[in-house]
């Protein structure tokens, strides 16, 4: 989980806050297992899996042997924390599993490509699965975004735009280009792998003093007692998606049915000023299917005066080339230059307390919120904010997201 994230920059000094130095009680770390599972498995579309499982107690030697015959230079030992996070996984979460190796079908050839240009472990494509559960409009509380969850200061500090118009953050090539770099600096801090992903999740100034109150110990399991609790629950969480990933079909999880259309997609460079919504209509796409592939524009406007990237189902990128003269023309003035109600949506926003993603705008539920509230607040109906959110009653739950925009 990314909400603890901290900023600490690269290389960095210990934070101020300490971590106290006492050990997990076991009520307390299943009550945190509880609710990252409960977060991990919400709101899935899966499809039934035909295979059948192997519901037969396995041994503690099968796991361990299954790990070791893993090809990963990540160090993944099994003991009975990494044996708690493999059995929930198996036990909770198949529908959750399935769903994200249909997307990892789709999102790891592009993190391996990057991971082995940067000469970086072909397993570190694990991370976003913990992070973002690899959906990539993912957003936490504490404000990370993106596959690889990165916070606004860390994000920019390598190289990733975000202001109000891009936020690269959700641009799933640039985002995880800035994730290696990350995850570099922090393997050349610690020198171990388990260290570096830990501290990718927690800063690496909460694992400094994690070294330092385990008396100079650098090992994950050594200061483990010591890391903040979500940090403590990500390497065992690490080693728990390499294995199940690896041995699903043993335990009866295949990947759900894969949305084909987005697996045929190209690149295009654009250094002009451009709406989405103008590519939409002149080449007959689905405005949602472009926000799909273009998340990073969060207004839908690419600002132009540099290059940046439009992603295209495949077999129009061709008649975008060949038409982009006219898609560039096509209602210009209202799209592009009178933008006074994207200003007005914007200034409504920052009022009411909404954020804007993939241009539309969501609106998270606080403690004492309404449907009638929150519907009068953004000047819309509670039957719209029904729509929107497929709800069939009015209860609403505090720390949900609330779609408030059509």
């Amino acid at each position: 989980m990314p909400a603890m994230r901290a900023e600490d920059s690269i290389p960095v000094q210990p934070a101020d806050s300490t971590v106290a130095p006492v050990a997990v009680a076991d009520e307390v770390m299943d009550s945190i297992d509880i609710k990252l599972f409960e977060w991990m498995i919400a709101g899935l579309d899966t499809t039934p899996c035909s295979m059948k499982p192997d519901t037969a107690a396995l041994p503690d030697s099968t796991y361990k042997r299954r790990l070791q015959a893993l090809p990963c230079i990540v160090e993944l030992p099994y003991n009975p924390i990494a044996k708690r996070y493999i059995q929930r996984y198996i036990k909770y979460g198949p529908r959750h599993t399935a769903r994200i190796m249909r997307e990892a079908e789709y999102y790891f050839p592009i993190f391996e490509e990057a991971l082995g240009r940067h000469n970086l472990p072909y397993e570190l494509k694990y991370v976003p699965v913990i992070e973002s559960a690899l959906r990539p409009m993912a957003r936490s509380k504490a404000g990370a975004a993106g596959l690889w969850q990165f916070m606004p200061t860390t994000a920019k500090r390598f190289g990733l735009e975000v202001n109000s118009l891009v936020d690269e953050r959700y641009d799933v090539y640039k985002s995880t280009e800035a994730a290696c770099a990350f995850l570099q600096a922090l393997y050349n801090i610690f020198g171990d792998w388990n260290l570096a992903i830990a501290a990718y999740n927690c800063g690496p100034g909460n694992v400094r003093k994690a070294i330092q109150y385990a008396g100079g110990k650098r090992d994950f399991w050594s200061i483990y007692p010591y890391l903040p609790h979500e940090t403590r629950m990500y390497v065992p969480l690490f080693i728990a998606s390499n294995y199940v990933f690896n041995y699903a079909g043993e335990h009866g999880i295949c990947p759900d049915t894969i949305r084909t259309a987005r697996m045929l997609t190209d690149t295009i460079v654009i250094n002009e000023r451009m709406h989405l919504r103008q590519v939409a209509e002149v080449l007959d796409i689905p405005i949602d299917d472009l926000r799909y592939l273009n998340p990073q524009y969060s207004r839908d406007i690419l600002p132009g005066n540099k290059e940046y990237r439009l992603c295209l189902p495949m077999e129009q990128t061709t008649v975008f080339i060949s038409q982009q003269d006219s898609i560039l023309a096509y209602q210009a003035r209202q799209l592009i230059y009178d933008r006074r109600a994207e200003i007005d949506m914007a200034q409504k926003t920052g009022i009411a307390g909404g954020f804007m993603v993939n241009g539309k705008m969501y609106y998270k539920i606080r403690q004492g919120d309404t449907l009638g509230g929150i519907a009068k607040k953004f000047h819309v109906t509670v039957s719209q904010l029904q729509k929107w959110n497929g709800l069939t009653s009015t209860n609403i739950y505090t720390g949900k997201n609330l779609r408030v925009s059509p």
